[in-house]
Order: C-alpha cells, then sequence, then structure tokens
C-alpha cells in the first residue's frame, strides 16, 4: 500500500488541476462530502440531531479550512446546528476556500472571526457545548511549533473531551514524520484523502491520529501511476505473493542451509533463539558457530541444530584466530547470521570486520555484529554479498553518532540516509519498524505488539530474516517477510495469551502457524484465479 510525503500529496493535487483538468473547487467539495460520508457512518445519530445538539468546526485560512467550510454546508443542508470558528480574518481566505466561506454567507451558517486569543475568550463558553468537533485547522504542510492562538484552541478541543473528526491530518502533527509540532489534536477518526500520509502511520502520529480513512476524492489512477512510489506499508496480499512456494519433492537440502555466528558465555540463548526461528521459519539445515565452552549448553537446547564448537585464544571470547573455521562452516551454506549474543570485545571487531570482508553469501548482521562494525563503516562498502543490518534506535545511534531522539524525530530520514550511502537494507526497529533499501523506497511494518518489548525478540528476527534468505528469497523479501511474521506471530500470541509475557522462543514457536494462514490466502487465490 502506497503513503506519501505531503509533497508527494501536493504534487497529485497539482497535476490533477492542472495536467488533468479537474478544479481544485471540485477536490474540495469531494473531500468535504466524502468526511460528511465517514461523520454519518461514525455517528449514526448526527441524523437526528436536535436544536439541543450541534457540532463545531474550527477552521483556517488554507484549503484545509476550505475543506471544513464544504462539511459545515453539508452538515446544514442536513438540518445539524453547525458553527465555524476561522481562525483568520476573512480577508486572508483565498482561492477556492473562499468561495466555499462565500457560501456559507448566502446560507446564514454562523461563522465566527478569531484572531487574538481575547476574542478566543469570549467564545469559549459556546465553543464548550458542541458535541462533535470538526477539525480542520491547520493542513499537512506544517512543520513548525504550533503556539500562540493555534496552540489555544488545540489545547481547548482536548480538553473538551468531545469525539474530534479531523480533516486530512490532526491539526499539530508533522504529516511526514509523524511528530507532535508542539501540541496536536487528538482526534477521534482522521479521514485523509487520496493516501494515507507518513505521519499517520509513525508513532506518535499514529496515537493522535486514531481510527484513520482514507477516501477517493478523484484523482485519477494514471497520475499516481507516472510517480514512482517510494514509500509503502506491508501488506498480508504483498507478503503472500512473495513467499517461497515449496515443492511436493523438497528436502532439507534444497531448503537452505543457515550459518548462525553468536553466542558467548552468558548469552548462549541468543543464538540458539536465531537458531530456532531460522529453522521455525523453514530453513532446511541450520548450524551453530558458537564458542566450545558453551556447546553442550546449546546441543541440549534444541536436538535439531546442528552445531561448530570453536576454540578461540579465550575461553568463551570470539577472536580473530577463529577466522580459518568460519570460513570452513560457510561452505555450502545459503545465508550467513552474525552478531547475535556474540560480544563486542576488540579481538571480535577484528574478526566480524575480516568475516565480513570475505563472506559471499547474504548477510543478516545485527546485536552485537553490529557494534563490531561502529566506526569501521567502510567494510559495507567491501561486502560481496546483500546485507540486512536490522537495528534498534539505540544501535542505529552507535552506527551514525546521531543521537537515539534525531533518529526517532526521523525515522524514515534516518534508515534511508544509511542504507543509500552504505548500499545495504536497513531495518530499523521499533514500534512500526522502518525498512530501507538501497534504491530510496522504505516499507513500513505494522503488525507486532508491546509484548516484543522483551528480551531475544531481536535474535529471533535475525533468524527469521536468515531464515528466508536461506529459502531463495531476494533481500528486500526476505526483510519485509521477516519482519512482517515477526509481528503476525506476536500478534497471534498477544490474541490467545494476553498483551504481554510471552517469550521470545513462543514467537519463534508461532511462526509456522501465521506462515500456514500466509498460503493458505496464497492458495485461495491461485484457485480463485
Amino acid at each position: 500500500m502506497q503513503i506519501v510525503t505531503a509533497s508527494e500529496m501536493q504534487q497529485i493535487d497539482r497535476e490533477t488541476i492542472e495536467t488533468f483538468g479537474l478544479p481544485g473547487r471540485v477536490l474540495m467539495e469531494n473531500a468535504g462530502r466524502g468526511v460528511i460520508d465517514v461523520l454519518i457512518r461514525t455517528f449514526p445519530a448526527i441524523k437526528s440531531f436536535g436544536c439541543n445538539q450541534s457540532i463545531g468546526v474550527v477552521a483556517g485560512r488554507g484549503n484545509n479550512g476550505g475543506d471544513g467550510f464544504v462539511i459545515a454546508r453539508y452538515l446544514s443542508s442536513m438540518g445539524v446546528s453547525v458553527s465555524v470558528y476561522l481562525f483568520s480574518e476573512r480577508s486572508a481566505v483565498k482561492g477556492d476556500a473562499a468561495a466555499n466561506l462565500a457560501l456559507l454567507s448566502i446560507l446564514k451558517i454562523p461563522v465566527f472571526e478569531i484572531t487574538d486569543l481575547a476574542t478566543m475568550a469570549q467564545h469559549h463558553t459556546a465553543m464548550s457545548h458542541h458535541h462533535i468537533w470538526v477539525d480542520a485547522l491547520l493542513g499537512t504542510g506544517l512543520n513548525a511549533e504550533v503556539k500562540g492562538l493555534f496552540r489555544a484552541v488545540i489545547e481547548l478541543l482536548n480538553s473538551l473531551n468531545r469525539p474530534v473528526i479531523a480533516v486530512d491530518i490532526p491539526s499539530g502533527l508533522n504529516a511526514d514524520t509523524g511528530m507532535i509540532c508542539g501540541t496536536c489534536i487528538r482526534a477521534h477518526t482522521t479521514v485523509t484523502f487520496g493516501f494515507p500520509k507518513i505521519g499517520h502511520i509513525l508513532f506518535p502520529g499514529a496515537e493522535v491520529t486514531g481510527r484513520l480513512k482514507t477516501i477517493d476524492i478523484g484523482i485519477p489512477p494514471h497520475i499516481v501511476q507516472g510517480m514512482e512510489p517510494r514509500h509503502h506499508i506491508l501488506t498480508h496480499e504483498a507478503i503472500a505473493r512473495s513467499f517461497p512456494q515449496r515443492a511436493m519433492t523438497s528436502h532439507k537440502g534444497t531448503s537452505g542451509h543457515v550459518l548462525v555466528v553468536g553466542g558467548s558465555t552468558g548469552k548462549a540463548g541468543a543464538a540458539v533463539m536465531s537458531g530456532l526461528a531460522a529453522l521455525r521459519s523453514g530453513a532446511g539445515l541450520v548450524t551453530l558457530a558458537i564458542p566450545k565452552s558453551i556447546n553442550t549448553i546449546i546441543q541440549s537446547q534444541i536436538p535439531e541444530i546442528m552445531t561448530a564448537p570453536m576454540d578461540g585464544i579465550k575461553e568463551g571470547v570470539w577472536d580473530d584466530s577463529l577466522f580459518d573455521g568460519i570460513r570452513e562452516q560457510l561452505r555450502g551454506k545459503k545465508c550467513l547470521a552474525i552478531g547475535p549474543g556474540m560480544g563486542a570485545f576488540p579481538e571480535t571487531q577484528k574478526l566480524v570486520l575480516e568475516i565480513l570482508r570475505y563472506v559471499s553469501v547474504p548477510v543478516v548482521l545485527d546485536a552485537d555484529g553490529l557494534n563490531c562494525i561502529c566506526g569501521q563503516l567502510d567494510v559495507l562498502k567491501s561486502l560481496k554479498a546483500p546485507a540486512i543490518l536490522t537495528p534498534h534506535p539505540g544501535e542505529m545511534s552507535r552506527l551514525t553518532g546521531e543521537s537515539i531522539s534525531d533518529i526517532q524525530a526521523d525515522r524514515i530520514g534516518s534508515a534511508r540516509r544509511f542504507s543509500q550511502t552504505h548500499r545495504v537494507h536497513l531495518v530499523l526497529k521499533g514500534a512500526r519498524t522502518v525498512i530501507a533499501h538501497p534504491d530510496g523506497s522504505v516499507y513500513i511494518n505494522l503488525t507486532a505488539n508491546p509484548g516484543l518489548a522483551a528480551g531475544g525478540m531481536g535474535d529471533v528476527l535475525t533468524g527469521i530474516i536468515a531464515g528466508f534468505l536461506a529459502q531463495g528469497l531476494k533481500p528486500e523479501a526476505a526483510a519485509h517477510a521477516g519482519i512482517y511474521l515477526h509481528g503476525k506471530a506476536a500478534d497471534a500470541l498477544c490474541k490467545s495469551q494476553g498483551p504481554f509475557g510471552f517469550l521470545a522462543s513462543e514467537v519463534a514457536g508461532a511462526l509456522p502457524g501465521v506462515i500456514g494462514r500466509i498460503n493458505d490466502r496464497m492458495n485461495d487465490r491461485m484457485n480463485d484465479e
């Protein structure tokens, strides 16, 4: 599913108006009528609103306000008592918005012009009595902190504890980053036009957006098809299309062999969970290259996994004396996962860099594997095969030198810059995980829940992605399927067990079920065709 930035949506609107010839006033009319349809479906009692019930519309001077004027006109035509609060001088309203404002005067719909805090205070009592609000104050172009009069009205509406329908985007929300610009309307429902905006999807924007409804306002399909979409939401259908279909003659040798390099004294479980997840995602064989000192522990955990015990200079510590052993273990493998529980000692860093310069199969680099390349990112330019890096914000901060707060404020930008600069696939984990690819495309995952905030979940994700790479999926598809199904498995556990407290190993155990549902849907579609 495609999502857009504010500027991309403006370009789509502009081409619709200037190239296709559909007047902007028609788009505004369609937008307003679409919001009315959602309003009625959301609050059916509107049709029977009596004289003691009313709807308030807060509007700005731009096109967002113009949409609000159309909405007010339709509400009035339905017999609903509606009042418009214009936070601007009437003379500042221009173009299509001005034309729709003029219609309100003809229809004698009350419009209260509010240009300062003193005037707003005069309307405070009246505003507090409306039962539903329509937010048409600020549009998608906002990128500065909300202050003064606009801040005051947003905070007033939030304090009234009345449902708010946001037009296109909640006022105060950055459409491109999902960050709140000082303050923001907390919407019950947001009705957006054409496509969801990035700010609706990423947190904290997703929280203030409420229920998101996307409506068609008449944008010709060929205009959208002519654009190169850069931002997408992962969907069940897209994952199903990319998923490997296994032949009846398949065997373990044709289903891929994963090598996991990881584990250390006290962190044996990280490697175990990655290996388990690789098997649960369908890999035919998994070998764990591990320190010899933890081999007995690991072999007793999962008998289906093979181990390659490594004996370094210092017991339980990875060092470059183990390189020849790793090189030997890479023979016949389809994918390398490196880092879970590995440690990041100086000698370990040296080994990881040496392995990355040598390996010729796709790599998943996570956890201590990422920590080992901090300050040595040039090694990524020497990679002979695709690499998928899976940092959480803290690891991303160490990789880039950016603060965690700066990364979280621009998750898409941070992930895309790293991916394109270093020519790797970058999975920035967290609520609404972002996947960036070297071609500049970005995907956002909507599956998963707070129950994943527990130890070992990242190790499981590493194993899932590695398992899909071993089965022959391209890096983009493996990353998408891994992220999506990791979240789906957690969602299934949340539904059956509760919102948190389930274990990383249980997420791995839930994978066959969610993969089965993916295959069932794919088979149903093929049968329908």
